[in-house]
């Protein structure tokens, strides 16, 4: 890995743990196992590696979630394996725990990502139910970006639950009941 790519995945790494302010670039530094000059070789400071920590969490997340929703299956099974896919539940999303970060929410290059990232995401999980509606697979009368904001909210709802509780029971139940309402939605029992 070079070391640009240390730093970008160390910075990753304690963003998601620390968040922005409790990262710094010692700490950064430290975690990579690069010298000061190396970060400021790559990156004109910490605001920059954020950035691009923050830009690179968000196209794997995109990345991992299109695998789904591009698999092979009907729509519910498609966005049920996206929903049960494993995940680290209580260290929460790592994009989902920058929505909490004041620094970032205040610096608008930091947040474009984010807001990048749950735009996509739900319209995404919206041209997927879209799909299953016309397919007829799901209820004409379904919204499906009502329903996509409804599955996001819930997916990082679970999250904040799961955290709170130190328990990933919540996040769980929360994945098991916006499934069991999508299914609602479908036009033909599940077997």
């Amino acid at each position: 890995m070079s070391t640009r790519e240390q730093l970008i995945t160390s910075t990753r790494e304690l963003l998601w743990e620390r968040g922005y302010v409790g990262t710094s670039p010692k700490a950064v530094l430290q975690r990579a196992g690069v010298g000061q000059g190396s970060m400021y070789h790559h990156f004109s400071g910490k605001r920059d590696l954020a950035l691009a920590a923050i830009r690179r969490t968000a196209e794997e997340l995109r990345a991992k979630a299109e695998e789904q929703f591009t698999a092979t299956g009907t729509a519910l099974e498609r966005i049920s394996a996206y929903l049960q896919r494993e995940r680290d539940v209580l260290k929460g999303c790592p994009v989902g725990r920058l929505t909490q970060d004041p620094d970032v929410m205040a610096d608008p290059a930091l947040r474009a990502p984010v807001d990048e990232t749950f735009d996509w995401l739900r319209h995404r999980l919206a041209a997927v139910l879209k799909e299953g509606r016309d397919d007829g697979e799901l209820n004409a009368a379904m919204n499906p970006a009502e329903t996509a904001s409804m599955v996001v909210a819930v997916l990082q709802g679970g999250y904040v639950l799961a955290r709170a509780a130190h328990s990933t029971e919540p996040f769980q139940h929360a994945v098991a009941g916006v499934l069991g309402l999508l299914a609602c939605q479908a036009t033909t029992p599940s077997q």
